[in-house]
């Protein structure tokens, strides 16, 4: 167990790109190298002056590195520092360093930060290394070394948490993507089908007149005109949403009341009954757009798919704590109206189940297809 659970760290990917060089870090090398200089110039009790400032410097000037090299930065610097300590140890020379040298704590929180999980799992050893290194070559107590260890490894524990943080936005923000494309998914297979279907549909039935019947030919160009303008019109609300410069369409989503217009939309071939029983006020909006576009989907494949249909029945009840909508066709018994490896049934089922509806469908006792279902009139989510 123990053994899976560090080859699932060691198998952690390196956190998203960060950009190469930011302006903070360009601002703190800005400050640290002037003070660096001046401490090696000035200080009077540096041992191996020389060496102590080029190191400061070198280390100073890598930070500009420690985002995109997370690893190596940290390595080398703290391997450079762990070699010092070593000399001063069998020397007993005091550490050689200057007291600037302390921004190098932000490379354990890069490190850990944008590391993969070999990266950090290596640089944590080279801290640990330092560290003993370091105390044992300036050892004042075990109180010292402990709060020296704390020092160094707390922007490790600062550079988890911020990565956590911001991979948990990051996950949230591809859910929510997720979930915007299964919405633009669902609508454009609702809205755009349907219209799509009435086109066809009347444009089959214009060019069988054509040649008998001019003016029905005409009415049949119009019919597919005002389709076709509708289309365009709910795609460029899609578009619209989905544009991350242009504000929300505010326009109100399509209910009950808009069916009237939707069963007149589908013409005569088959006859569209529309029914409208019960209370229908003050539907909740997210109930009213389901209702209408269940509808809408059952009657655009029911007149898609049902043979020999005649007529399409669609009821809306309105019931004390529920909406029931019913929608019938009397196509030919036994005839599949549906297209089971489409996205319809999975459409409208998401669709009642979010607002913790019911969805049935399937042949009718004795001939067509029924769709019903059951939505409550709150609209609350399960």
């Amino acid at each position: 167990m123990l053994r899976n659970a560090v080859q699932s760290f060691l198998a952690v990917p390196r956190a998203p790109d960060p950009p190469r060089r930011v302006w903070r870090d360009w601002a703190l090398v800005a400050v640290l190298l002037p003070t660096a200089v001046l401490e090696g110039v000035l200080r009077e009790d540096v041992p191996w002056r020389p060496v102590a400032l080029v190191l400061a410097v070198g280390s100073i000037l890598a930070l500009l590195w420690r985002r995109t090299h997370p690893l190596t930065v940290p390595a080398v610097v703290f391997g450079v520092v762990t070699l010092g300590s070593v000399v001063s140890l069998i020397s007993d020379l005091p550490p050689i360093g200057l007291n600037t040298m302390v921004a190098v704590i932000l490379l354990p929180y890069s490190l850990v930060r944008w590391g993969s999980g070999r990266e950090i799992g290596i640089g944590l050893l080279i801290l640990l290394i330092a560290l003993v290194t370091g105390s044992a070559a300036e050892y004042n107590g075990l109180g010292e070394a402990i709060a020296g260890g704390v020092f160094l490894f707390f922007p490790a524990t600062l550079g988890h948490g911020v990565r956590y943080w911001t991979t948990s936005r990051l996950q949230e923000r591809e859910e929510m993507r997720l979930r915007e494309r299964e919405l633009l998914a669902r609508e454009l297979h609702d809205t755009v089908a349907h219209h799509v279907s009435a086109i066809a549909i009347r444009a089959q039935a214009g060019r069988v007149v054509a040649a008998t019947d001019p003016s029905a030919a005409v009415d049949a160009l119009l019919v597919i005109e005002a389709e076709a303008s509708r289309t365009l019109a709910e795609m460029r609300v899609m578009v619209g949403n989905l544009r991350e410069d242009e504000a929300a369409s505010m326009a109100p989503p399509q209910g009950v009341a808009d069916l009237e217009r939707l069963v007149r939309s589908v013409g005569d071939r088959p006859r569209v009954e529309l029914e409208l029983t019960g209370d229908l006020a003050d539907l909740q909006p997210a109930v009213g757009a389901a209702v209408y576009r269940i509808a809408q989907e059952s009657i655009t494949n029911a007149v898609r798919h049902a043979r020999h249909a005649t007529r399409i029945d669609v009821r809306v009840a309105g019931e004390e704590h529920c909406v029931r909508l019913t929608v019938r066709d009397d196509g030919d018994a036994g005839a599949s109206a549906w297209n089971s490896s489409g996205y319809g049934l999975v459409g409208m089922t998401e669709r009642a189940t979010l607002l913790g509806g019911s969805f049935e469908a399937g042949p009718g006792p004795d001939r067509g297809w029924t769709v019903e279902a059951v939505l409550p009139r709150s609209g609350a989510a399960r």
